[in-house]
C-alpha cells in the first residue's frame, strides 16, 4: 500500500536525524579518544555505532519499502560473503542501488565495515555523510593529480582492518541515464569501440590505482550487475518513502583477484571487458526473460532493524518527552514556534537527502554534438 511520501517522512527523518546526531556525536568521542591510540580499536566500536544508525536504512529498504532482491549467485562464493576482504564492482544503475548494497552487506555480517569510494560532496551530507567519513570512506574530486594521492593513501589505511571489508567501486564514475549512455555510445562510436546499451564505459584510472594498491591483501572481486525486474518502476527513495515496492535483480560471481592481470594497460582492459559482459549479460535478460544461470540465493529480510528502529523510537521518545516535560517548551508561543522550527529543518534535511540521490543530480557528462545518426544509437 503506497502513502503520501510526507506521512513517513517526518516521523522518520526526525527519528533518523537525532538518533544520527547521537551517534556522530559518540563518533566524535571516539576518533579523539581511541583514534590516536589504536585505529583498530576504534574501527570495531565504531563498527558498532555505525550499525546502529544504517540499520534504520536497512528496515526502510526491508520494512517499509518491501524491497524484494533477487540474488543469482552460486552458494559456496555466498558463503565467504562478508568473511573475507572483497572489492566490489558494479553497475551504476539506479537511485538506491547503494542501498541494495548495504542490504546486502548487513545480510552478510559486513554493514559496519563497508565502504566505497565516493564524490567529495557527498560527505557533507548530515548525519548519513558524516558517518560515511567516520568509516574511512574514499572521498574524491574528479582531479586525477589529486584524487591519486587520495585513493592510494585511503586504501593502504585498509591493509590492518580488524574486520573483513567490503569496498564499493562503481567505476562508470556516475549513475546511468539515457543522456550520459548516449554520450557513451558516441565516444565508443568514435573510437571503434564496441556500442554499450545498458552501461556506461569505465573509467579505468580508478580501478588500475584500486587494484595497485590492495590487491596483496584483498582475496576476491565481486563481480555485481544489477537490474530492475522487468515491468517495475525502477525504486528510488521517494518511492521507498511513499512505501512502494520494488524488485531488483543482483548477480554477482566472485573472481580471484590473483587471477588479475598485472599491468595498468591490462588491468584497464580487464575491465573494459569485463562491462561489455555485463552489457551483453543485461540485453539478453532485455530480449528475454532470462537474466542470470546463477542460482536464486535466499536474503530474507533483516528483523535485527526492526529491534534497533524500536530501541532508537523507545529512547529518543522517552528524551523528547523528559526534554518537553521539563522545559514546557509547548506551553508557550515561542516554544511551539521553536518546535514547529525544528520539523520544517527536518523536513528539509530529508529533502535535501532525496535530491542527492537522484540520478538527474549525479554527475553530468559532456555530450558530444549530436546528429541524426548518433540519435539513432538509442534505439
Amino acid at each position: 500500500m503506497a502513502f503520501p511520501a510526507a506521512v513517513f517522512i517526518l516521523p522518520a527523518g526526525t527519528l533518523f536525524i537525532l538518533s544520527g546526531l547521537i551517534v556522530n556525536a559518540i563518533q566524535i568521542v571516539v576518533f579523539i579518544l581511541f583514534r590516536p591510540i589504536s585505529r583498530n580499536l576504534f574501527r570495531r566500536i565504531n563498527n558498532m555505532l555505525t550499525q546502529s544508525l544504517w540499520l534504520e536504512l536497512i528496515f526502510l529498504i526491508d520494512w517499509w519499502g518491501a524491497i524484494k532482491i533477487e540474488l543469482h549467485m552460486d552458494s559456496e562464493s555466498r558463503q565467504l560473503m562478508g568473511k573475507e576482504n572483497a572489492l566490489l564492482l558494479c553497475n551504476h544503475r539506479s537511485d538506491i542501488d547503494w542501498l541494495i548494497g548495504f542490504a546486502l552487506a548487513q545480510r552478510s555480517g559486513c554493514l559496519g565495515s563497508s565502504l566505497a569510494i565516493m564524490k567529495k560532496e557527498l560527505k557533507y551530507l548530515p548525519v548519513i555523510g558524516w558517518s560515511m567519513w567516520f568509516c574511512d570512506y574514499i572521498f574524491l574530486e574528479r582531479e586525477w593529480a589529486k584524487d591519486e594521492r587520495t585513493l592510494s593513501s585511503g586504501l593502504k589505511q585498509l591493509e590492518n582492518s580488524p574486520l573483513p571489508f567490503w569496498l564499493a567501486l562503481f567505476v562508470e564514475g556516475t549513475r546511468f541515464t539515457p543522456d550520459k549512455l548516449l554520450a557513451a555510445q558516441a565516444f565508443a562510436a568514435s573510437r571503434g569501440l564496441p556500442i554499450p546499451k545498458n552501461v556506461l564505459i569505465p573509467r579505468t584510472k580508478g580501478i588500475v590505482c584500486v587494484v595497485e594498491n590492495i590487491r596483496s591483501f584483498t582475496p576476491a572481486i565481486y563481480d555485481c550487475t544489477y537490474s530492475v525486474k522487468k515491468g517495475d518502476t525502477p525504486p528510488t527513495m521517494l518511492r521507498l518513502f511513499k512505501g512502494q515496492s520494488s524488485s531488483v535483480k543482483l548477480q554477482i560471481q566472485r573472481l580471484k583477484m590473483e587471477d588479475l592481470p598485472h599491468t595498468p594497460n591490462e588491468i584497464a582492459e580487464w575491465c573494459k571487458d569485463l562491462f561489455i559482459s555485463k552489457d551483453a549479460m543485461l540485453e539478453r535478460y532485455n530480449t528475454t526473460d532470462v537474466f542470470s544461470d546463477a542460482e536464486l540465493q535466499d536474503l530474507g529480510r533483516s528483523k535485527k532493524s526492526i529491534f534497533v528502529v524500536l530501541c532508537w523510537t523507545c529512547l529518543l521518545g522517552f528524551l523528547l518527552y523528559e526534554f518537553f516535560k521539563s522545559t514546557k517548551l509547548l506551553s508557550t508561543w515561542e516554544g511551539i514556534l521553536c518546535t514547529v522550527l525544528f520539523f520544517v529543518v527536518v523536513t528539509l534535511v530529508m529533502e535535501l537527502l532525496i535530491h542527492a540521490t537522484q540520478s538527474e543530480r549525479s554527475t553530468r557528462m559532456n555530450l558530444p554534438t549530436q546528429d541524426p545518426l548518433r540519435q539513432k544509437l538509442l534505439q
